[in-house]
């Protein structure tokens, strides 16, 4: 028998150095799962700056479409509104009340407008979610009783 056969059969030894040496420990273990999740974790996030870029994109394309839809109906509101001002001044209307008459209409059309706005901005607010997370008043001994 060699010394190393007597030392890897001696009771109560543990592993030689060359056997903790070939196999893999935990650190390996750990190393590996490290470079995974590094893997996975720069998948995610090349994804997830993808699709910001594109997302990116699409907003300024639908401000860009969005600004030329603004443009156009306001043209098309101008070109309304002249034609219902010639219409008047054909059937007899001077063409200066015509035209004073037309703005009257749109500052009230405005104004009317700007009331909604005022009037639907308090849902902004959350209302309802803000008062289901304000804590309950106590109420007095003297209130329970009635």
């Amino acid at each position: 028998m060699s010394a190393d056969a007597a030392t890897n059969q001696a009771p109560g030894q543990s592993t030689t150095h060359d056997e903790t040496v070939s196999a893999p420990g935990v650190w390996d273990d750990a190393q590996s799962l490290w470079g995974e999740l590094r893997g996975l974790a720069h998948g995610r996030f090349r994804l997830a700056a993808l699709e910001t870029q594109q997302a990116g994109r699409s907003l300024v394309a639908m401000t860009v479409a969005g600004l030329m839809v603004a443009i156009l109906l306001s043209c098309a509101w101008l070109g309304l509104v002249a034609a219902a001002v010639l219409g008047l001044v054909e059937n007899g209307m001077l063409a200066s009340s015509a035209i004073l008459l037309a703005v009257a209409l749109n500052f009230l059309a405005a104004l009317i407008l700007c009331a909604v706005i005022g009037h639907k901005s308090r849902y902004l607010r959350f209302p309802a979610t803000t008062r289901s997370l304000q804590p309950r008043p106590e109420q007095s001994p003297d209130m329970q009783k009635s």
